[in-house]
């Protein structure tokens, strides 16, 4: 379709980036560590560590890396939460010349297992508190070494010795675990501080991230990103970005998680490039805490999901912040609601922005211009060297303003998932990545997410995948048939609901949620389920969710 987005740009953004502006995402690290060498890069618990001090760090890292003998193109999986510890690990990888394989630490050790074995990762930097969901599959991967952290260690000596210990011994929050084979975060820096380090030849083809996601369907899969994917996604962002942010002076609140693509690509990439302080929220849950946190600092920019700034909302105190030096707040992962947006802008004076993207697109497509003066329901433009195009089931382009499937070409879109070429070809033809969803495009250009062609459900911006819930309720020994979909909800946008044949009369509720406390994270528990005499299918006996959601 012809790109009429392009005239409504804001003035100073281009409607072209160049991809290969910088080698590798190393080039980008080394030149920002060294612009803004003194200033102040992280910010977490208190604790605060300059640009040049993360320089140091990650190379010490680094060098620790190559020291043990992982070699180009290995994988290293980081779990763990916002904590100082997040960029030195990642950017140490990087400039090992490693591939990054985030995880979520709040993974059952079955959804762990899983992301270890596919990605063959042969390293893991992980939190204490996580730490024995790995000891219960180790031995099923190939990962040898293991690098363990405490949420204090990166805080001065007498608040990390009192922190470590309240969580440990007080909170009782780090189970036991057995991993011999462990080295301590810290160790491992004194180690590559007298080790030899050597920058790998780098070009911006080689991979740079495997990114979970599940892609369309089924079982999670590695997103494929190289160094150019990701470099091209952060020029986009940062091109976005240029009428508003003054380099080397914005202060930036992350209080989404940084192994999430949208937290990974635009607050810890994005803004370690345009040099930004960035404030690392380890537990946004804690909103009280949160907003306490805050209140501290003079901050400028703040990105989220619309449960965070809903939850922000209804937060005691929010409303009294100061919100004076705050430029611009940007929702993303999930679907803004109005009413949110509005209380918002009441409140804190500002427009909450919508933004839309997805893991095989590094993640961000389109997003509402910076001068936007209303909500305006829509996600946005696509951001410079994005091309979209909305077309029917058929594949053929469909009319101006009606709704069609969204397609994307652009030098963000992946290579592919992971050692998985018949999933890649389903959803990369020509180029062109489908995403699944149906969007419709105004007479500016602007477009709107019309509906999910995909039954992906959307918890909080995290996805959930209907079969992975389905397979696991099916575990049940009580359970004939299952099926899960997502239902609205007012604070996470979507919550799991599951509809169950019974096997036996006696299973109850209660039982298949234990069932799955016991291999799902939390956010992908059933919260609601409805037993039923059957399930509606097709022909072909596949379970309708269609006709389940209508009803």
């Amino acid at each position: 379709m012809e790109k009429i987005w392009l005239e409504h740009y804001p003035p100073k953004v281009a409607t072209e980036i160049d991809p290969d502006s910088y080698s590798s995402l190393v080039d980008v690290f080394e030149q920002s560590v060294s612009r803004f060498a003194d200033q102040t890069c992280y910010i977490n618990m208190g604790k605060s560590i300059s640009f040049s001090e993360l320089d140091q760090l990650s190379l010490q890292f680094a060098s620790y890396l190559q020291s043990r003998g992982l070699v180009a193109g290995d994988a290293v999986a980081v779990m763990m939460p916002n904590l100082l510890q997040y960029p030195i690990a990642l950017f140490g990888i990087l400039r090992a010349g490693l591939v990054v394989v985030n995880v979520n630490p709040l993974y059952t050790p079955r959804e762990l297992a899983h992301q270890l074995i596919d990605s063959q990762a042969k390293g893991i930097v992980i939190v204490d508190n996580f730490a024995h969901v790995l000891s219960e599959v180790i031995d099923k991967t190939q990962v040898k070494h293991v690098i363990t952290t405490s949420l204090g260690d990166m805080l001065n000596p007498v608040k990390r010795i009192l922190t470590n210990a309240v969580v440990k011994y007080v909170k009782k929050m780090v189970p036991t675990y057995h991993l011999p084979q462990a080295v301590r975060f810290s160790d491992a820096l004194k180690l590559g501080a007298s080790g030899q380090y050597v920058r790998p030849e780098l070009d911006n083809n080689q991979v740079a991230f495997l990114q979970y996601t599940g892609g369309t369907t089924g079982v999670s899969k590695g997103a494929v990103l190289t160094h150019r994917n990701m470099l091209a996604n952060l020029e986009q962002c940062s091109e976005c970005l240029r009428p508003i942010i003054d380099d080397g002076k914005d202060f930036v609140i992350t209080a989404l998680p940084l192994y999430h693509i949208f937290a990974l690509t635009v607050n810890c990439l994005t803004f370690l490039k345009l040099g930004c302080q960035n404030l690392l929220i380890t537990n946004p849950r804690d909103l009280p805490g949160f907003v306490s946190e805050i209140a501290k600092y003079p901050f400028n920019v703040l990105i989220g999901v619309n449960t965070l700034f809903n939850g922000l909302l209804n937060t005691p105190g929010f409303e009294k912040l100061n919100f004076k030096d705050m430029k611009f707040t940007l929702g993303g992962g999930a679907a803004v609601q109005r009413g949110v947006a509005e209380r918002w802008k009441a409140v804190t004076g500002h427009v909450l922005l919508e933004g839309y993207g997805l893991t095989e697109c590094a993640p961000v497509v389109t997003v509402n211009p910076v001068n936007t003066v209303e909500y305006n329901g829509s996600i946005g433009f696509p951001v410079p060297s994005v091309d979209i195009k909305l077309v029917d089931e058929q594949g053929a382009e469909v009319a101006a303003g009606q709704p069609g499937e969204m397609l994307v070409k652009g030098p963000n879109v992946m290579q592919g998932y992971f050692n998985r070429p018949d999933a890649t070809a389903e959803v990369i033809k020509d180029g062109w990545l489908a995403t699944g969803d149906i969007a419709k495009c105004d007479e500016l250009g602007r477009f709107y997410i019309v509906d999910r062609k995909k039954d992906v459900i959307l918890v909080s911006g995290f996805n959930v995948f209907p079969n992975e819930i389905e397979e696991v309720v099916a575990l049940h020994p009580d359970v004939l048939e299952a099926a899960a979909i997502g239902v609205p909800h007012e604070a996470s946008g979507e919550l799991v609901k599951v509809f169950v044949v019974k096997k036996s009369q006696g299973l109850t509720e209660q039982d298949l949620i234990e069932h799955c406390r016991k291999h799902l994270t939390g956010y992908k528990i059933p919260k609601k389920i409805e037993f039923r005499d059957e399930l509606p299918k097709s022909n072909v006996g596949k379970i309708l969710r269609r006709e389940l959601r209508e009803h």
